[in-house]
């Protein structure tokens, strides 16, 4: 099983979690925190495949506690657990280094694959989230797109959680063509991972989720 940590400042909450992803066999939690300095002090000694992070909280809000946590480790996997009503903190947490957003009343399904993708180094945004996000967001002028129309099409796939692989399958292509293209699409928008890209597009009005 994969191994977590739960930072949220609700101790029943992190509690009940706990117990619920132990009993389906989905994760082992293997420490909890009730804000991000406590976070902080928990890697020092655990080794964690994911992070479970709340936003608001405490001594240290979700934001500044990822913020230093990836830059000590780049290579840590956070998953944000965000509640209804925190959508302008979204674009800080992915410039942070989150890889993701689920809604802390999703179903046992959602949160198993959300976890398993996370854990294993890809993107997961809860559809709900990002149909709350794009209807939150106040449009200008549609951006002015550098990008072809294939990778357009490339981009709404990803928006959509398609991997490299599926957007492959689907547009009949090598695996190694999407992902030349996938990095080019990176390059163009000035993004890093497909977190930010995915909130780019929709801050840009350049998809529709």
């Amino acid at each position: 099983m994969y191994k977590l940590i739960i930072v949220d400042d609700h101790s029943i909450f992190r509690k009940s979690l706990s117990a619920l992803l132990e009993k389906e066999e989905i994760a082992e939690v293997i420490a909890d925190a009730g804000n991000g300095l406590e976070f902080l002090e928990l890697l020092n000694k655990h080794k964690a495949d994911l992070i479970l992070m709340d936003i608001a909280m405490p001594i240290m809000d979700g934001i500044e506690a990822t913020q230093k946590a990836i830059s000590k480790y780049p290579a840590l996997n956070i998953l944000t657990l965000s509640s209804f009503g925190e959508e302008n903190y979204y674009y800080k947490m992915v410039e942070a280094g989150v890889k993701g957003f689920l809604v802390k009343d999703a179903d046992i399904s959602e949160l198993k694959l959300a976890i398993e993708t996370v854990a294993k180094g890809g993107s997961y945004f809860s559809s709900e989230l990002l149909k709350k996000v794009i209807t939150n967001i106040v449009h200008n002028k549609k951006t002015e797109s550098h990008l072809t129309d294939r990778e357009m099409e490339i981009l709404n796939m990803v928006c959509t959680g398609l991997t490299n692989e599926q957007i492959a399958d689907h547009l009949n292509l090598s695996y190694d063509t999407i992902r030349w293209h996938r990095s080019n699409i990176l390059s163009k928008t000035g993004c890093n991972n497909t977190a930010s890209l995915v909130m780019y597009a929709i801050k840009n009005s350049l998809v529709i989720v």
